[in-house]
């Protein structure tokens, strides 16, 4: 069964994700720059954070912001050592976790939205889940709260964490055209336009080899399954299935996301007919029109 998910587990490893080291655009606001990540605000009105994967910059979000950014004062991140950005000592969702508070913060934000592709919506609900009062609703794009879990739910946290350490290493240890081949391979099974798979695949080549594969680690040897009964936001999720259709039907994969989110209250979940894992781009309308309905 979940070899498909697993497989997204292991995809996430390897190439999800934007990157860019972004400056603050728009409305002539300060940059807010912390060593965990970079931030680009934009437009005016309730504040919404949105947050790439892994290895991929804020550009990701680049049309989504166009469609928010009239109504919503967006807040797009780049996490540190992701597509030639500066890289960062330590953990690295940790990190971002404690300096997103600081932003909240500092910009006086009032229960923002969080919206979170992968890696990012992971951080997302990690950052709910710890500050339940501080955190308006979240829209969680294709991630779960326990991806190396997919494929044995029984799994526990040491057991996660078992599973994770070779997989970090073999990032560690491969050559720049071992990862090459690993990225472009991943790409093709997470997107669907070859111009698309070549942006990715090109973000994850400037990104910092080690925090691909610590914060692949990190995400994937923490288990968030019971922590995320601890989270006040109502919650939407978006998820693909399509891009594994040879492995499973539709049901299954609609029940695993059910079984991952089980402690969430009130959570909805909907799943893209037509989209792999990079929904932003592609079935963009699907994304927002959920999204706009979400957040009425």
């Amino acid at each position: 069964m979940n070899t498909s998910l697993l497989k997204l587990a292991r995809s996430a490893a390897a190439s999800l994700g934007f990157i860019a080291a972004l400056s603050v655009l728009g409305s002539g606001a300060q940059a807010a720059t912390n060593p965990a990540f970079q931030v680009q605000a934009s437009g005016q009105g309730q504040p919404m954070i949105l947050i790439p994967g892994l290895s991929s910059p804020g550009e990701v979000w680049k049309d989504t912001v166009a469609h928010y950014d009239r109504h919503y004062r967006c807040y797009v991140l780049t996490l540190a050592g992701f597509a030639g950005t500066p890289a960062t000592d330590g953990p690295l969702l940790q990190q971002a976790e404690q300096q997103l508070m600081q932003l909240i913060a500092s910009e006086k934000m009032d229960k923002p939205i969080i919206v979170g592709h992968s890696m990012g919506g992971f951080l997302a609900m990690q950052t709910a889940a710890d500050h339940p009062d501080k955190i308006g609703k979240l829209i969680i794009v294709d991630t779960m709260p326990a991806l190396g879990a997919t494929q044995m739910p029984s799994m526990t946290e040491a057991q996660l964490k078992e599973m994770a350490a070779p997989m970090r290493d073999k990032i560690l240890e491969s050559s720049p055209a071992a990862l090459e081949a690993k990225f472009r391979g991943t790409a093709s099974t997470m997107i669907s336009k070859p111009e698309d798979i070549e942006r990715i695949v090109g973000w994850s080549m400037k990104s910092d080899q080690k925090t691909i594969a610590n914060s692949m680690y990190e995400m994937l040897s923490t288990d968030l399954r019971d922590k995320i009964g601890q989270i006040k936001s109502p919650t939407l999720v978006l998820g693909t299935w399509i891009a594994y259709k040879q492995y499973m039907p539709r049901s299954t994969a609609e029940s695993t996301f059910k079984l991952q989110y089980a402690k969430l209250p009130g959570v909805k979940i909907e799943l893209s007919d037509t989209s792999r894992h990079f929904i932003m781009y592609d079935d963009p309308q699907w994304m927002l029109a959920r999204m706009d309905e979400f957040l009425k």
